[in-house]
């Protein structure tokens, strides 16, 4: 069997490739691709491969645009961090789907089905923007970041996150707790995926939670100081002068 890969987050990807020859040493992984833009490409250039695993949100928006632009056969099992509502969805128009971390068992389990349901010619015809539709009716932002502390990887609950944080081209997730681990995303990447209403970025360099802050001061030249929740300690950061209307409307909405 050949595999088509559809993953913006480059660690994920290779999870799942990693998975994948756990689970069958057989099956060829013919690509791993990150965007709405690049696999609409790869489908108009090369033949359609026996399955997808495919994210919902790609590094340039929605995978459900993809089937918008060109006529996809193959069956895929969607990966995602929707919440459970959201998956609902899934169930009811029988598609396969993994929850974000994938785990061996489940993709197992997604792929076996596929190959009973192939063995029986039990085709099915999905309706790609029914399911766009209905996810549509959910948040739709991400619950779940992969955090990586040297050679470790670890999976962090967006509840769990007091702030992020970038230096230069590295950006940090700092949970409440104090543990401070590198993920794959700008903040301009960031602030697309993560629920406004939970989350603000403050300046060029932070993004917060709203449940870390725990006290909000004047500060020089009509700033805002926050001070937030990291461990033991608590962390200071800037809001700018720019951005300080804009948080007083966030913080009482």
């Amino acid at each position: 069997m050949k595999c088509l890969i559809i993953e913006d987050e480059m660690l994920a990807a290779e999870r799942l490739e990693l998975i994948l020859k756990q689970y069958d040493p057989s099956i060829v992984n013919v690509g791993i691709l990150d965007s709405v833009e690049e696999s609409v490409n790869w489908f108009r250039k090369n033949p359609p491969p026996d399955f997808i695993l495919m994210d919902i949100q790609l590094a340039d928006g929605s995978a459900f645009e993809i089937f918008n632009q060109i006529k996809i056969s193959t069956p895929v099992i969607f990966t995602t961090a929707f919440d459970q509502y959201a998956l609902e969805a899934f169930k009811v128009l029988s598609i396969d789907y993994l929850l974000k971390p994938v785990s061996l068992q489940a993709l197992s389990q997604a792929i076996d089905k596929l190959r009973m349901l192939q063995r029986g010619n039990n085709a099915q015809v999905i309706d790609y923007n029914r399911i766009a539709q209905l996810l549509s009716d959910s948040s739709g932002y991400k619950t779940r970041f992969a955090g990586r502390s040297g050679s470790k990887l670890h999976f962090i609950e967006t509840k769990a996150i007091s702030f992020f944080e970038a230096d230069n081209k590295v950006v940090y997730l700092i949970q409440m707790d104090g543990n401070r681990y590198l993920v794959d995303q700008t903040l301009e990447e960031l602030e697309t995926i993560l629920d406004p209403k939970l989350f603000f970025r403050i300046n060029r360099s932070v993004i917060i939670h709203v449940s870390s802050i725990t006290q909000v001061k004047p500060f020089l030249n009509s700033r805002l100081k926050a001070l937030l929740k990291s461990g033991v300690k608590t962390e200071e950061v800037i809001i700018s002068r720019e951005r300080v209307n804009e948080f007083k409307k966030w913080a009482e909405s």
